[in-house]
């Protein structure tokens, strides 16, 4: 796999583990991460040989939020462009949050995103799991919201996930006070799905993604992944329904869809002869996602 600076990537048995790897600064997030987390989901998109992405921080955090390096500078954007030589005069609607960026990646993932939340997620720490499919964390975990206790907003499209994944008054709650709050509350209202002791949650974690490599059809998750996300603002259930016939049309005559069927009925394990690479349904998205503009 590809050297980063601020993650480590690697792949065995058909599952990537990205570890955030800024363990002195508690995995605290920078535009060079950003830039990493980008291409490492561009690399397993790539990889027909990944079959699910697990999450986790180095050290004894997960992400303790932004780097705070620059003091009260640290959210200013027009002076993060000029410290990063940036030519031009600053265009406030043409900034993006960086953790907006790394989460509609996320989003747009071809394969399953699993975060093992090992230690303090805080801030960018807790919205960058957001956008991933499942959550599982340590007990005692320190996780928040804490946007309006620094002055700023909530970012990286919790917004838009965290009352669907939690509830509106859940979510209202916890970026309103900003209050620092542990993975047991977490779990206890939904956003976590399970905690384990800090020597199981990785291999909890890789259990998960060992039963979607080993049992499911790479094809069928990452359809039902962008489906499910996709149909989370549709106007009318017509609209799911148009989408999953024409789908079903189309994997139904696949070579996958004939692997699932003759391997039930043979009582065997089955061998998908499609790729993501190139055996999705065309088009695909079936819903590109839009531009950014202000």
């Amino acid at each position: 796999m590809s050297n980063y600076e601020t993650i480590k990537l690697e792949v065995a048995n058909g599952v990537a583990t990205m570890t955030l790897n800024r363990p002195d600064r508690m995995n605290a997030f920078t535009d060079q991460m950003v830039r990493d987390m980008i291409a490492g989901f561009d690399e397993t998109d790539a990889n027909d040989d990944v079959r699910a992405v697990i999450v986790t921080g180095e050290g004894r955090a997960f992400c303790a939020g932004a780097d705070l390096a620059n003091a009260g500078d640290t959210f200013d954007y027009e002076k993060r462009l000029a410290a990063r030589g940036g030519a031009g005069k600053f265009d406030p609607d043409r900034a993006r949050d960086g953790g907006g960026q790394v989460g509609i990646r996320i989003y747009e993932s071809l394969k399953p995103v699993i975060a093992a939340i090992n230690g303090a997620a805080v801030g960018v720490g807790a919205t960058m799991t957001l956008p991933m499919d499942i959550r599982l964390a340590v007990p005692g975990a320190k996780m928040g919201f804490v946007f309006a206790r620094r002055g700023i907003v909530p970012e990286t499209l919790s917004s838009y996930f965290l009352p669907r994944l939690v509830g509106v008054s859940t979510a209202l709650e916890w970026t309103m006070t900003g209050r620092v709050f542990t993975s047991e509350e977490a779990k206890e209202r939904g956003l976590v799905r399970s905690l384990h002791a800090p020597d199981e949650l990785l291999p909890a974690a890789h259990a998960l993604a060992r039963e979607i490599a080993d049992n499911t059809a790479p094809v069928s998750v990452a359809l039902a992944r962008r489906m499910m996300l996709d149909m989370l603002d549709a106007e009318h259930p017509m609209e799911a329904h148009r989408l999953e016939s024409r789908l079903m049309v189309a994997r139904g005559q696949a070579g996958d869809a004939k692997e699932g069927v003759t391997s039930f009925l043979e009582k065997r394990a089955p061998i998908y002869p499609d790729k993501v690479s190139k055996d999705l349904p065309q088009p695909y998205p079936w819903r590109p996602t839009p531009p950014f503009k202000g």
